[in-house]
């Protein structure tokens, strides 16, 4: 199959593979598969999808730079959309099936519990970033503005990790691994930059 044609048919790839994680937490809970406890695991499998989908779309400009795949950037807004979704089914998740929409309980443990509070702040970062990731929104923001608003994918990375660390309490190595591979990116996303702001500083018809 030519270049042009595997990218063609990428996206659509890329749009089924996602789905996967829900339909197997939809399989699973169908078949009384998720366990003892059936909506934690629900949660769990949710809330690591969310995680998973955001790193991905953080490793694309690096991707693209490093290895010189102008495609990846084309996947960048599919997979943080992707990363929204899940983290939007995790909540509702804990907020609907957990909590059953038991406001003050759902208050108490936003601003109380240190490890739902900083789920609850990765959430909220998503949704300006879910929300202005259409062409209109950028052109409305204007692209600088709109780039230096979706750099707080980042925290919203680290935010989700410290939640997810907080919650296994024990066993960090899980989370852990998922902590370095963001560190990994943010330091490609600010070498990146250096070399980038190096060579418009350097000095042009130099001989």
């Amino acid at each position: 199959m030519a270049p042009a044609a595997r990218r063609r048919w990428l996206k659509p790839a890329v749009f089924t593979g996602a789905l996967v994680p829900f339909a197997a937490v939809l399989w699973n809970a169908a078949h009384g598969n998720l366990g003892a406890n059936p909506i934690a695991e629900a949660m769990n499998e949710l809330g690591l999808s969310a995680l998973v989908f955001l790193l991905a779309s953080l490793a694309c400009t690096p991707v693209r730079e490093i290895f010189d795949w102008p495609w990846a950037v084309g996947l960048r807004r599919m997979l943080g959309l992707f990363a929204f979704f899940y983290a939007l089914l995790h909540f509702a998740t804990y907020a609907l099936l957990d909590q059953r929409l038991n406001f003050p309980a759902i208050l108490a443990d936003v601003t109380k519990r240190p490890f739902i509070i900083a789920g609850f702040a990765a959430f909220v970062i998503l949704v300006p970033l879910a929300a202005t990731s259409t062409a209109r929104a950028v052109r409305r923001l204007g692209f600088p503005r709109w780039k230096r608003l979706q750099r707080l994918a980042y925290v919203a990375g680290v935010l989700a990790i410290i939640h997810f660390v907080l919650r296994v309490k024990a066993d960090v190595r899980e989370p852990a691994v998922y902590g370095i591979v963001l560190a990994v990116f943010l330091a490609a996303r600010i070498a990146l930059f250096l070399r980038r702001r190096a060579t418009a500083s350097r000095p042009t018809g130099t001989t």
